[in-house]
């Protein structure tokens, strides 16, 4: 298992590129999108680039009423479920800011080892706890917590609308959550922690500026459960 920690606008630049990697190193096509409904992460020219075989799985049949005509293995279950009635495998299945909106995170990441192939991979970039603006959106009621999002990041309601967030098993590269990966039977390939969400702090320079150095420091000097965001890689042997 490999850990590492960087400033969080790396982890947001890399992950595609970190998933395609992996696509290509396992030679993996058959692809699961969990919850890509109206935003599908994989653009129809890499998909078509790779030839991959691509399923894009939500709960909501609103958000897949969104998805772009071009994307037609569209698949609406709740991937939460301690019932799932579903047969299709899966080489790797991913999310990208999905885990903190999933109450019950134990048995999303169960249904995950279901349906991953022998040997598949799962991969999850996510908001962490106990990063101030996520600990705000964990106590704080949603409308309040909408109303401060609409400030500080405003956003297309349509197109990226705002759900409950609960970040269950939500943290860093911490001895107790990689724990709860490997008591479900995943070997945990990597564990990225990352530093900042500087673009919460635009409209309030000082404080951006003191988020900033603190962000530099924790990088300098990570503390697993100061993180930001995370992105797991997770092996189903």
């Amino acid at each position: 298992m490999n850990i590492y920690f960087d400033a969080s606008k790396s982890g947001w630049k890399s992950y595609l590129s970190l998933i395609i990697k992996l696509c290509k190193d396992y030679n993996y096509t058959k692809i699961c999108d969990i919850g890509g409904g109206a935003n599908p992460y994989f653009s129809p020219d890499l998909i078509k680039e790779h030839n991959f075989d691509y399923h894009i799985l939500d709960i909501s049949e609103t958000e897949l009423e969104k998805t772009p005509s071009f994307y037609q293995n569209k698949i609406l279950m709740d991937i939460s479920s301690p019932a799932i009635n579903y047969n299709h495998q899966y080489q790797l299945m991913f999310s990208k800011m999905l885990a903190e909106h999933i109450a019950d995170a134990e048995q999303f990441h169960k249904n995950i080892y279901k349906l991953l192939d022998n040997g598949g991979i799962s991969v999850h970039f996510f908001p962490t706890l106990y990063s101030f603006p996520f600990f705000v959106n964990k106590i704080f009621p949603e409308k309040m917590t909408s109303y401060l999002l609409d400030i500080f990041t405003p956003r297309d309601k349509i197109q990226n609308a705002k759900f409950p967030a609960y970040y269950n098993w939500c943290k860093g590269p911490t001895n107790e959550q990689i724990k709860k990966f490997h008591n479900l039977g995943f070997k945990v390939l990597a564990y990225y922690g990352y530093f900042g969400h500087d673009k919460y702090y635009d409209k309030i320079p000082f404080i951006k500026k003191l988020h900033n150095l603190k962000s530099r420091l924790l990088i300098a000097n990570p503390i697993p459960m100061f993180t930001s965001y995370s992105i797991v890689v997770l092996q189903k042997p």
